[in-house]
């Protein structure tokens, strides 16, 4: 049954014009993903539409073409530019864009388009294998494990925070703190407002993104001369070197494709923490690298890899709940239900073909990804040679017109150019960036999952231990903890010795 559910969605996905919408939509959502501050939400805001006049499938595998081209073309202004397309390319910037500074810009961008492809084929074919057994496996996370996975990603900040661990944490709890701005659901009341209802939204974490990495990259370049490229380097690295690093790391590759795939499947996650913690895990994997950050190409592999991995993640419980797992999926759950798709039980009955389609959708699509990155977009490296006079108020400008537009707000504008004044201070004195961003990303997930979590346990801690999956989780976050203290301690012991 599965195969022939295979075959008549391939036949669906072949037929004209299905196929031009897919390459329609990969090519837009590319350049809308390039673009920071808008990503895939506001461009399937923008076409959901306008898909009115389309046959359900056609304006389906548009949506999600559109949504997969933006989760990649993130990553080539946070390569070129040091600026995120998306919260999705926040963690490609630790390592793509040094590679930029020594040169090596094609290389990155042949490692973004190679790891965003092979990491998403793997997710996607997973996701295939897995679409009879979903509804069950969904069904095993609740509140407590949200939870823990998110607490997790915050005790990764012990591991990810290099150099002196009081500044790697002090930089998390700040993060943490700004997360806490506003009028959560978990309160009952405003909080650090200051009595303005300006404040009540709290703080945009992707114009904390922007300004963080592109602003305050720019204020550092205002200081050089010269292009983007250290001028005492020529270009190099070609397409096919690009491919090879991402060959010769294929544990890194998939495992983050299945972080991202199964980060994705939790509600209200995403790619803005699934490329955190495949990075994090890919330095704690590396033994706490010291060349993470200064142009590793396994830090890229690892953000890129999760990216698209998330996309095929996200649509588990869109698909199985209709419970949308991104900002895009909940606007591609409405794109399915204006046209007639039901989420749930019929989407794997009596709509079986027209899920297959989908999915297949979005393994074609990585292929054209592939290609497309590596034939075009790696053209873009010649970029790295234009004098950062010129490049400095063009980026500067594209991040406040991004930053306006994603909520029409001036406040997300003014977050924008402080914290590039102040990410240029973090830089200055080495205060670990990605410690604070999985304090601000990670923060209100955790507060209000604690709070369902207590709230459903009637105030005991017992929740997050009395069953499997939960007790897992909350061993790998004392794991992660202790790591650090049992390595001092081993240090001390083995100095004693001698």
């Amino acid at each position: 049954m599965v195969q022939e559910s295979l075959f008549g969605a391939l036949e669906i996905l072949v037929t004209w014009p299905t196929a031009g919408w897919l390459l329609v939509g990969l090519l837009a959502g590319i350049i809308i993903g390039t673009i920071p501050g808008l990503g895939p939400n506001l461009g399937l805001a923008v076409v959901l539409p306008l898909t009115m006049r389309l046959d359900g499938p056609d304006a389906i595998i548009l949506l999600i073409s559109i949504y997969s081209g933006a989760m990649y073309g993130g990553s080539i202004a946070a390569i070129l530019i040091n600026t995120p397309g998306t919260a999705a390319a926040a963690a490609t910037t630790l390592d793509g864009y040094p590679m930029t500074r020594q040169g090596r810009a094609m290389d990155a961008l042949s490692i973004s388009a190679t790891a965003s492809a092979v990491g998403g084929a793997f997710a996607i074919v997973t996701l295939i294998l897995l679409t009879p057994f979903l509804t069950t496996i969904v069904l095993m996370f609740g509140s407590p494990e949200y939870f823990l996975i998110a607490l997790f990603g915050i005790a990764l900040i012990t591991i990810v925070a290099q150099g002196s661990m009081v500044k790697g944490l002090t930089a998390g709890a700040f993060g943490l703190l700004l997360s806490t701005i506003g009028f959560p659901v978990a309160a009952g009341q405003p909080r650090y407002t200051f009595d303005t209802f300006i404040l009540y939204d709290g703080l945009d974490f992707v114009a904390v993104l922007i300004g963080i990495f592109a602003v305050g990259e720019m204020i550092k370049l205002a200081g050089e001369k010269g292009s983007l490229a250290n001028k005492d380097l020529s270009l190099s690295g070609n397409v096919l070197s690009g491919v090879r690093k991402v060959l010769s790391a294929p544990i890194t590759t998939i495992k983050s494709g299945y972080i991202g795939m199964f980060i994705g499947a939790i509600p209200g996650s995403g790619a803005s923490i699934s490329n955190f913690i495949s990075y994090a895990e890919a330095v704690r994997s590396g033994g706490g690298d010291k060349e993470y950050g200064d142009g590793n190409h396994r830090g890229v592999i690892a953000s890129e890899a999760s990216n698209n991995g998330t996309v095929a993640g996200s649509l588990i419980p869109t698909f199985s709940f209709g419970i949308p797992g991104s900002g895009a999926t909940a606007i591609l759950l409405g794109g399915l239900m204006m046209h007639g798709l039901r989420p749930g039980p019929e989407l794997f009955t009596d709509n079986v073909d027209i899920t297959y389609s989908i999915f297949l959708a979005l393994l074609a699509g990585n292929v054209v990804i592939l290609l497309f990155g590596l034939l075009i977009i790696t053209r873009a490296v010649y970029i790295t040679t234009i004098d950062t006079d010129y490049i400095i108020p063009v980026v500067i400008a594209v991040a406040s017109l991004g930053a306006f537009g994603l909520r029409g707000s001036w406040l997300d504008v003014f977050t924008v150019l402080v914290f590039g004044i102040f990410g240029f201070f973090m830089m200055k004195h080495n205060y670990s960036i990605i410690a604070f961003v999985l304090g601000i990303v990670l923060g209100p997930i955790a507060e209000e999952n604690l709070v369902r979590s207590l709230q459903l346990s009637e105030g005991s801690l017992w929740i997050f231990v009395n069953e499997p999956i939960p007790l897992v989780l909350t061993l790998l976050t004392v794991a992660v903890i202790a790591s650090p203290i049992l390595t001092v301690i081993r240090s001390a012991v083995s100095g004693g010795d001698r």
